[in-house]
This record gives C-alpha cells, sequence and structure tokens, in this order.
C-alpha cells in the first residue's frame, strides 16, 4: 500500500470527502440563510394563539424550540409587552457603534500623523 503525505492537520477531512460540494449539508451556526419575516410572523401568531404548546409548533415548523422562543420573545418587545431593545433600536446600535470604531481608528491615525510631521518639522 502507497504511503500517503499528510499536506493537512492529522485527522482534517479533505473538502472533497464530503461529495465534492455542501448542496446538502445542513447550514451550521450562524451561516443558515435567516427565516423570511412572513414565516416568523406566522409562527409566532400561532404561538401567541395558545392552539399548541410551543414544542409542538416548533416541531411541526421544522424549527427549534428555543428559535421560536426568541422570536416570540423579541414579538414582546417589538409591540411593548416586555422590556428590551426593539429590532429598529437594535440595528440603530450596531450602526452607532460601527460609526465609533470608525471614529476612534481615524482619531488613531490623525495622532500618529500629527506626531510623525511634529517630529519632521523639528528635524528641519
Amino acid at each position: 500500500m502507497p504511503r500517503r503525505r499528510h499536506t493537512q492537520a492529522q485527522g482534517a477531512v479533505p473538502a472533497a470527502a464530503d461529495g465534492g460540494g455542501s448542496a446538502g449539508k445542513r447550514h451550521e451556526g450562524k451561516t443558515r440563510p435567516p427565516y423570511p419575516p412572513a414565516f416568523r410572523a406566522e409562527a409566532v401568531r400561532l404561538t401567541r394563539s395558545g392552539g399548541a404548546p410551543l414544542v409542538q409548533i416548533a416541531r411541526d415548523l421544522g424549527i427549534s424550540q428555543d428559535t421560536l422562543r426568541l422570536w416570540v420573545k423579541q414579538a414582546q418587545v417589538e409591540v411593548g409587552e416586555r422590556e428590551g431593545l426593539t429590532g429598529e433600536e437594535r440595528a440603530e446600535l450596531a450602526r452607532l457603534r460601527r460609526e465609533n470604531r470608525v471614529l476612534r481608528e481615524e482619531r488613531e491615525i490623525l495622532k500618529k500623523a500629527t506626531a510623525f510631521f511634529a517630529a519632521e518639522g523639528a528635524t528641519r
């Protein structure tokens, strides 16, 4: 039997070993595309109607009960039944945090440029 050279980490599965693509793979972690808003709204409506337990509705819809529970919780926040950030507030907070990060980076660049030009001016 010929020896095989290991170019990957020991025990790693080559990309081709999964059948040549990820078409049949389930999405893992946050890589799964989001559910459509209409699907979410209908799932929340079914849960809030009280016709069946949350666990049963989640199973029937093919989603995890934790996902459905989070959707119901967020829907309660959106209508003011529960404390928390609405989707709009959450988006604004993310935008402001991004803007704050950019401004801090720009400030650091300006500090370094000022120090550079001050040192260059002192040597002339």
